[in-house]
């Protein structure tokens, strides 16, 4: 989410490029001649969130365009000013700040929505997935600054108020109540996905039918651009010696994650703990992995590719065989080993002349 200084949104931009973690797209063949007179691409790039920000259209002109593309902006950046845990005035921070005082409280549609499905989410994956880590997030953020790692007693002392049960939903009234004093709730695991989801919403209101968006990690695409197959999304698997080579996917119409701990993490005598926290333990993760997700929505590829980094490959895949339309890809490097391991119907999106685009959903 965002930071609170462009310096920091600047060192970010450069470890993500650096570090190859961003997905990077093409078009799968030229465009036909006769289609490119009607549509022209365009390509937009805003730091929101934190991060770079990229969105790549088709439309008639450029002013069509260029108003699409920053509404899709401004509706990014309302988002993050009601969920960002960075921004002390945010929706969701005020939210916080209740907890403990056993009272219930009235949020808005996009913040219900995301809490409605982190809490779906928690309960489907016994709280491989848990919006309420905050407390321990705030510890190894600090942790990563002084390179050293977070106290025990702090971080039990954190955990006391950890758990998705501690979440009371009513959908009746759209409220929430965070029943344990000091909870933090932090959506830095799904608010990027839904961000990108509905920016994407906002260019097919504007006509947009072909478009690619992307926050880092998290990319969407709805039609291929003119005269194409699909988007080509590349994908860079480590930032290390040894690293496989890139694979790249075919895909339409559906979104895109990738989570690891490249561009994020703390090396402790020669141990790697990740950004990314498992919920019941408070610890970062030390399987160096990246997990790739395919899935109909960004919402769902951004979170579940975090389910998949907790729970690890063999449950983890299990875990995404038993929903119907999202494929997953593991690469972790365990013992100075890389291995890749992924969900069934995941070689069907790679990228390759003689083969048939296939659907998500299929």
């Amino acid at each position: 989410m965002k930071e609170n200084s462009a310096a920091n949104s600047t060192r970010m931009l450069h470890r993500w490029l650096a570090l190859g973690l961003l997905l990077f797209c093409s078009c799968a063949s030229a465009p036909k001649r006769e289609e490119s007179k009607e549509l022209h691409r365009y390509e937009f790039t805003q730091p929101q969130m934190g991060v770079p920000f990229r969105m790549v259209l088709y439309a008639v002109d450029e002013q069509s365009a260029t108003k699409a593309a920053g509404e899709a902006f401004d509706r990014i950046a309302r988002l993050n000013a009601i969920m960002s845990d960075y921004e002390t005035d945010s929706e969701l921070n005020e939210l916080s700040r209740a907890s403990g005082q056993g009272r219930e409280v009235h949020v808005s549609d996009d913040l219900w929505h995301v809490i409605e499905k982190s809490q779906e989410l928690a309960k489907r994956s016994s709280g491989a997935f848990d919006i309420t880590v905050g407390p321990c997030v705030s510890l190894w953020r600090r942790a990563r600054r002084v390179k050293e790692m977070p106290d025990p007693v702090r971080l039990a002392e954190a955990l006391q108020a950890v758990g998705y049960d501690k979440v009371v939903l009513n959908a009746r009234r759209q409220t929430v109540l965070l029943k344990r004093e000091g909870m933090k709730l932090d959506l830095g695991g799904i608010a990027k996905g839904y961000a990108v989801d509905e920016a994407m919403e906002v260019l097919k209101n504007h006509g947009i039918k072909h478009a690619l968006v992307g926050g880092v990690g998290d990319i969407s695409v709805s039609a291929p651009p003119p005269g194409q197959r699909g988007w080509r999304i590349s994908i860079v698997d480590f930032d290390g010696p040894g690293f496989l080579t890139n694979r790249a996917v075919m895909l339409k119409n559906c979104a895109i994650s990738t989570s690891g701990d490249s561009a994020q993490r703390l090396e402790i005598n020669g141990r790697r703990y990740s950004h990314v926290l498992d919920p019941r333990t408070g610890i970062g993760l030390t399987d160096h992995s990246l997990v790739t997700v395919i899935a109909a929505d960004s919402i769902t590829a951004d979170s579940f590719a975090k389910v998949v980094g907790v729970l690890g490959p063999v449950r983890g895949l299990d875990f995404i065989k038993s929903h119907r339309g999202v494929h997953a890809r593991v690469v972790r490097e365990p013992n100075d080993t890389i291995q890749s391991v992924e969900s069934g119907r995941f070689r069907f999106f790679y990228a390759a002349e003689n083969q048939r685009l296939n659907s998500p959903s299929r």
